[in-house]
């Protein structure tokens, strides 16, 4: 097996898949960004990935998020998004698309959640009232110190200042 690669959801590990795959993924995020220049429900939708099956008949694209608007408008557009796969592409068959919501990005949702809770609590057991109002911002403990020392241990001398 050496020389595979393989893909996390279990497309297949032969190279011309994975490159199947990549190539659609490419293009079909190429066509939606032309498309949410018309369509307003499809201005955050962005490809993550594509999983062909094995016979290349079948495709699931993944997306970073997807709305109810934005699935109404993806199943309305689903049409001219194949016709532009097979105008811009050289297989025998254009893969029949379906959209879903990228795992991946659900539960890295879900653990950035998790460590916010975590760091806001901690934050006020130690009774720091200013990072548990603001869980993004880090907390730096701040030192007075003396220049003096602070160029002696640099190894700078006050006369090269």
């Amino acid at each position: 097996m050496s020389g595979r690669r393989h893909d996390n959801r279990g497309a297949s590990p032969y190279p011309r898949s994975l490159r199947v795959n990549q190539v659609l993924r490419e293009v079909l995020a190429e066509e939606l960004e032309r498309l949410a220049d018309a369509d307003e429900r499809l201005r955050l939708v962005t490809v993550t990935s594509v999983d062909t099956a094995s016979d290349l008949r079948h495709a699931t694209v993944f997306l970073s998020s997807l709305s109810d608007d934005g699935a109404d408008a993806l199943a309305e557009r689903r049409p001219q998004l194949q016709h532009s796969l097979s105008r811009q592409l050289r297989m025998k068959r254009t893969p029949l698309l379906a959209f879903e919501v990228d795992p991946a990005v659900i539960s890295g949702s879900r653990v950035e959640d998790v460590l916010r809770r975590i760091h806001a609590a901690s934050a006020e057991a130690v009774g720091d009232v200013d990072s548990a109002k603001d869980p993004t911002t880090p907390t730096t403990p701040t030192t007075p110190t003396n220049s003096a020392t602070s160029a002696e241990s640099s190894g700078i001398r006050q006369d090269d200042q």
